[in-house]
């Protein structure tokens, strides 16, 4: 018995007794099914969809087919070039709900043109059962440490990784990249795209690859470059080996734009269905927008873009057990089309959705387009990446002048943009690097970015940098230049996970990577781009300060989840007191704050009793000098018992506090340092 073909929902889905096809297509006049062995890709069966209903084409083959692969044709009537001779062009083009494919995507002009069979991946028919293995315990906001990791730069040198496993899914999740991840106490993996993507023609002709994947083809399918046999398998197996772990897993998903590019771009399935529909259009010549900077825009404000761009982040919660996403220039998700409003229907249909709205939401508040930048602007439950925070740090520690009131403020949650009562005191992501950029050490090592190596005249990446290399450009073997740049990188991690926030590892700064300034690693399929497991005493000390910092942030109850009474977003608060010096220890006024020659502050944080025994407060005191001169701070004053214990100086690469309390009101802080403290109530005189 056959069951009636269904027009929904879209892709290749299993009923009782048949394989059901469902294809939108409101510029096709016919759609083909083609059928082709799994090992050959032999071309085994042709099938002309029998059924439309408004805008869907749709139709059921027999179980047999099951195993096997397929791609869609639709046939063009057209006239021979320069004659009035009819002739009849075959389309092909991909499932855009695929959920496997046989290969990975790769621009080929000449397959494109000449043999389109054998230049797209087909899609698999195959059941996928759904993979939930959850996390034993949920993630505290206020413990929670972001790392942007890459798939294959992770563990492709990794020398306890087997050879046959470096750079690929199983890779990610060897025990020796478990323990790194553990040790380091980061607790949420931002995996760099993992949805497949196929590298742009311009990119790939001259020799190159897109090897950071944002350039989407197949928004459901995990990408095959990663695999060793199976990509839906070792995909799963990747998730569940990390909640296994503790840690959860959020995905950076493109859905700005698709690797169609423009129109002139290759069509690999949506210009082949609804290209009108699929792509923002703009002006009177209804041209494409390019609000990506990558081509095309893809257009959210359709309901079809809209379906599946959901059902594409419900298969990857259901299907592979992610926990949240990172949206790339996520204006885009609230453009319609055009104007941004946070209560666009992707937002409202996230908020509703059963399934997608308990996950952690990141958004990049910003894409290329007229009135793009919306940092702040995102709906409630959004956490947002404040490259204000980023470029304010970086200055503020390069010694730019005049910022300091403005770093505070960076400090302390950003709350000039995420206001209380409103937003989370999480709601801030505070990257010091991303992946498209310097790494840390680059930051200290270079005053301009180097791309030659990306063939494009160093034309590319960003030339804002807000770095310094204080004294020599690049590698040196100056000695005191390499201490202060070692000194920095401190500073710089320190003032980022010591921020009211959640902070943003980039995966490799803790092993002090280097991309020989090249800002724009996006094309380099090698050493610039995977992570050097072979460290130096300096580099080994540096992993070690990072490892310790988190772990200061992970066992105090308010350093870094400041709530206070004044901010009506949570029912409780648990700061009793928040005190603002000078960096000698007096009280800081209104004017000091954007004084040009003041480069350092003090700031004292007295947990709020709620029940606490007043011996188990936490009572700290974070004090920052980003001078160039040493000052003498005046601590504050303690009652009789307590004393100042330090527990973190940068300027000191080795720094272990063992007892380190402070038997003077006086201390010196040093130049360009983060020196933090901590009440010990339980010492006596």
């Amino acid at each position: 018995m056959l069951t009636r073909a269904k027009p929904y929902p879209y892709g290749c889905s299993f009923l009782p007794h048949d394989i059901n096809f469902a294809v939108y297509g409101p510029q096709l006049s016919n759609c083909h099914i083609y059928i082709y062995h799994p090992d050959t890709m032999e071309l085994m069966y042709e099938h002309q969809m029998r059924h439309q209903e408004g805008d869907v084409w749709y139709d059921t083959l027999s179980l047999n087919v099951d195993g096997f692969c397929y791609l869609y044709v639709t046939h063009i009537d057209e006239l021979v070039e320069g004659t009035d001779l009819p002739s009849t062009r075959l389309q092909f083009f991909s499932d855009p709900f695929s959920r496997e494919l046989t290969s990975a995507w790769h621009w080929d002009a000449e397959r494109y043109l000449h043999e389109p069979h054998l230049f797209y991946p087909k899609t698999k028919i195959s059941r996928q059962d759904l993979q939930r293995t959850p996390l034993a315990k949920k993630v505290d906001p206020a413990h929670r440490v972001i790392y942007e990791m890459h798939v294959k730069s992770m563990s492709k040198l990794h020398p306890d990784v087997p050879e046959k496993e470096q750079g690929t899914y199983v890779g990610a999740v060897h025990p020796a990249i478990l323990e790194h991840l553990h040790n380091l106490g980061v607790t949420t993996i931002q995996l760099m795209p993992v949805m497949a993507f196929m590298p742009e023609p311009f990119i790939t002709e001259k020799g190159l690859t897109n090897y950071w994947g944002y350039n989407p083809a197949s928004l459901l399918a995990p990408e095959p470059r990663y695999a060793q046999s199976d990509a839906h398998e070792e995909m799963q197996l990747l998730v569940q080996e990390y909640h296994k772990a503790g840690f959860e897993v959020i995905l950076d998903v493109v859905f700005n734009h698709t690797a169609e590019s423009g129109p002139d771009g290759p069509i690999i399935n949506l210009r082949a269905m609804c290209e009108n529909e699929a792509y923002t259009r703009v002006g009177k010549d209804n041209y494409y927008a390019n609000y990506s900077g990558c081509g095309n825009s893809l257009n959210i404000d359709s309901p079809f873009i809209l379906t599946l761009v959901l059902e594409a982040m419900r298969h990857w919660v259901l299907i592979y057990g992610v926990d949240g996403f990172r949206f790339d220039l996520a204006t885009g998700l609230g453009r319609e089309p055009h104007a941004y409003s946070k209560k666009a229907a992707f937002f409202k249909a996230v908020e509703q959705d059963p399934i997608l709205r308990d996950c952690y939401m990141l958004a990049e508040p910003w894409d290329l387009g007229d009135y793009g930048y919306q940092l702040g602007q995102f709906p409630e439950r959004y956490a947002e990446v404040n490259d204000q925070y980023r470029d304010t740090a970086r200055a503020f520690w390069r010694g730019d002048k005049g910022i300091t009131g403005t770093f505070a403020t960076r400090m302390f949650g950003s709350r000039d943009i995420f206001h209380k009562g409103e937003r989370s005191i999480h709601t801030s992501v505070n990257p010091i690097t991303y992946h498209d950029g310097f790494t840390l050490h680059d930051i200290v090592s270079y005053n301009d970015k180097h791309n030659d190596a990306n063939l494009e005249d160093n034309r590319d990446g960003h030339n804002h940098n807000l770095s310094y290399n204080y004294g020599v450009e690049g590698e040196t073997n100056d000695v005191v230049i390499l201490s202060l740049r070692e000194r920095q990188k401190r500073n710089l991690i320190a003032s980022m996970l010591f921020a009211q926030g959640t902070p943003h590892f980039l995966s490799g700064d803790e092993l002090s990577k280097t991309q020989l300034g090249n800002n724009n690693t996006y094309c380099q399929d090698n050493e610039l781009n995977y992570l050097d497991w072979h460290l130096s005493k300096t580099q080994s000390d540096f992993l070690s300060f990072c490892q310790y910092c988190i772990a200061i942030k992970r066992n105090s109850r308010i350093l870094t989840d400041a709530q206070l009474a004044d901010d009506s977003y949570l029912l409780h608060n648990n700061m009793a007191e928040v005190n603002w010096y000078k960096i000698d220890g007096s009280d800081k006024g209104d004017s000091d704050w954007e004084h040009p020659d003041v480069q350092g502050f003090a700031v004292e944080m007295i947990e709020a009793t709620n029940g606490t025994s007043s011996t188990d407060l936490e009572h700290w005191l974070l004090c920052i000098n980003a001078s160039t001169s040493d000052e003498t701070m005046v601590l504050p004053a303690l009652p009789q018992g307590a004393r100042w214990e330090v527990l973190l100086d940068t300027r000191m690469s080795e720094f272990r506090p063992s007892g380190n309390y402070i038997p003077k009101p006086e201390f010196v802080i040093s130049n360009r340092s983060v020196v933090l403290f901590k009440v010990d109530h339980k010492t006596t005189d």
